[in-house]
C-alpha cells in the first residue's frame, strides 16, 4: 500500500517578478516497509520536497495523498490535525526539550493528544532503541547517539504512517550516523512505516530500499547497484 504519494506536484515562488519553480512537476510513492533515501546539494529542492509531503507548506500544483486519501487540499486546520496523526518528523538536532526527560518526551504527545500515556507501548519503543535504560534521563545526560534514538521513539511513538528524516545523522560522528541509519531501516520494516530520509552522505543509503537523487528541482530515481 502507497503510504504516501505525490501526483504531478510543483512548487513555483515568485521572486520580484521572477518565477522560480523550486519543485518541477514530480510523481513519488513510498510504499509501507519501505525507507527511500534523497540525496542531492543544498538548494537543490530537497527541503521544498519534504516540506510539502509533510503538509508544512502547499504544492503550487498537484496532489499529496497520504494512505489515498487527499492531504495537500485539506484547510490548515485539518491538515496540522492530519499531519499530527500520520508524520513523525526527525530532525538533524535531536530537537529534544531540555527539561523533560526522554520518557517526558512522549508524554507530552499525550497531551496534546489527550490521551493516557501508554506504557507498554513506551516500554517496547524504547527498549528496541536500545535506550529503555535512559527514559528518566535529561537530554544534557545522552550522547549525540542516545539523542537521535530518542528523537526516533518520539517521531514514532504516536504511530504514523510516514517518517519524514531530513538529515538526522549530521551532527553524529560516522560509527553514530551508521547505527541510527540501521535503527530507521529496521524499525521502518518492523513497523511498517514508509521512511523518507533526506541526507547528504550517500555512504548511508546502503540500508535504503530506494534512492532518489534531487538537482534542480528535478527528482530521479537512481538505480541501486
Amino acid at each position: 500500500m502507497k503510504l504516501i504519494e505525490l501526483k504531478e506536484t510543483n512548487k513555483i515562488f515568485q521572486d520580484g517578478r521572477k518565477k522560480i519553480e523550486a519543485l518541477k512537476p514530480t510523481n513519488f510513492s513510498v510504499e509501507e516497509g519501505e525507507f527511500v533515501a534523497i540525496i542531492g546539494p543544498s538548494g537543490s529542492g530537497k527541503s521544498t520536497l519534504l516540506t510539502i509531503i509533510g503538509g508544512l507548506q502547499s504544492p503550487t500544483e498537484g496532489e499529496v495523498f497520504i494512505r489515498n486519501q487527499k492531504f495537500s487540499d485539506l484547510n490548515e486546520k485539518d491538515r496540522a490535525k492530519k499531519r499530527f496523526n500520520e508524520i513523525g518528523f526527525i530532525l538533524q538536532a535531536s530537537n529534544l526539550i531540555p527539561f523533560l526527560t526522554v520518557k517526558d518526551q512522549l508524554k507530552l504527545v499525550n497531551k496534546i493528544e489527550k490521551t493516557k500515556l501508554d506504557e507498554n507501548r513506551v516500554e517496547k519503543l524504547l527498549s528496541e532503541l536500545g535506550i529503555e535504560k535512559l527514559m528518566n534521563k535529561y537530554p544534557s545526560d545522552l550522547s549525540g547517539g542516545e539523542k537521535q534514538r530518542a528523537a526516533i521513539a518520539r517521531a514514532m511513538y504516536h504511530d504514523p504512517s510516514v517518517i519524514l528524516a531530513d538529515e538526522p545523522t549530521a551532527s553524529l560522528d560516522t560509527d553514530r550516523a551508521f547505527e541510527v541509519v540501521k535503527i530507521l531501516a529496521r524499525e521502518t520494516k518492523k513497523q511498517n512505516k514508509a521512511t523518507i530520509m533526506v541526507t547528504h552522505d550517500e555512504r548511508l543509503t546502503e540500508q535504503c530500499d530506494a534512492v532518489y537523487t534531487m538537482k534542480d528541482g528535478v527528482l530521479t530515481k537512481n538505480n541501486k547497484k
